[in-house]
C-alpha cells in the first residue's frame, strides 16, 4: 500500500488531519494574474478560508516581502482578524521554518495549499512537501498564474510529482462529508450562500421553497 494513498475513503480530506496554507494573496501578485479573473480568485480563496474556519482546520497566512508587495487582501485577513501573516523573504514558503514549524507541530499530514502564483509560490512548496511525505492538495481555483499556460503547466508538474488538484468547494464538501453532521452544516450553508456563485443562488431558492407553505389546490377541501 502507498504511504499516501489517493484512493479509497482514506484518499478524501478529513478536517482533523488537514492544515491549510494560503500563500501570497497580496496586491503585487494580483497585478499580473492573468490565468483567472482576479475577482474569482478573491472569492474562492476567501470561501476556502471561511470553510477552514467552520471546521477548525488550522490555517496559516503568509506573504512575501509585504512591505513592497502589499498586505494580504482585506477579505482574507478579515476571516482571521487576529492572525498576523508570516512575512517571508523566501520565494519558496517551504524553506521558511516559521511556516514549516507550525505545520510540523500540528502533526497533520493532509496539506492543503493555495497560492499566487501557481507556477512559483504554489509549485515550490508543493513539490518539496511531497518529498517530505505530506499528502498535498492544491486548490487550483484559489490559485493563479501569470498566464493560463503557466497555471496549467504548473498544475501538471505538481500532479506528476504526486499532488492532488482540487477546487475549493470540493474541499468544503469532503470536510463535511455527511449532511447529518449538523454541527457544521449551518456554517457550510453560510459559506456557500456567500461565495458559492450559482450554487448559492440555487441554495437560496431551495431555502425559500422550504420556508414557503405550498399553495392549496382549488379542488381541495
Amino acid at each position: 500500500m502507498s504511504e499516501n494513498p489517493k484512493t479509497g475513503l482514506e484518499g478524501l480530506l478529513r478536517p482533523e488531519d488537514s492544515i491549510l496554507v494560503l500563500i501570497d494573496h497580496q496586491p503585487y501578485q494580483f497585478t499580473n494574474l492573468n490565468s483567472h479573473e482576479p475577482t474569482m480568485i478573491i472569492n474562492n480563496v476567501i470561501g476556502l478560508a471561511k470553510s477552514a474556519k467552520v471546521f477548525n482546520v488550522p490555517t496559516i497566512l503568509t506573504t512575501v516581502i509585504e512591505e513592497r508587495g502589499g498586505y494580504i487582501i482585506k477579505g482574507l485577513q478579515d476571516v482571521f482578524p487576529d492572525q498576523k501573516p508570516i512575512n517571508r523573504t523566501f520565494i519558496n514558503t517551504w524553506e521558511d521554518p516559521n511556516v514549516t514549524d507550525v505545520v510540523k507541530k500540528s502533526g497533520r499530514k493532509q496539506l492543503i495549499l493555495a497560492a499566487l502564483w501557481t507556477e512559483i509560490c504554489l509549485a515550490m512548496p508543493a513539490i518539496q512537501a511531497l518529498g517530505e511525505g505530506y499528502e498535498v492538495f492544491i486548490v487550483t481555483d484559489a490559485s493563479g498564474g501569470v498566464t493560463a499556460e503557466a497555471h496549467d503547466m504548473a498544475v501538471r508538474r505538481m500532479v506528476q510529482a504526486g499532488a492532488v488538484p482540487i477546487n475549493w468547494m470540493a474541499v468544503l464538501a469532503e470536510w463535511q462529508r455527511d449532511w447529518a453532521r449538523t454541527k457544521t452544516s449551518a456554517g457550510v450553508s453560510d459559506v456557500l450562500l456567500e461565495h458559492g456563485g450559482a450554487s448559492a443562488v440555487a441554495l437560496a431558492w431551495e431555502l425559500q421553497l422550504l420556508a414557503t407553505t405550498p399553495p392549496v389546490s382549488a379542488g381541495a377541501h
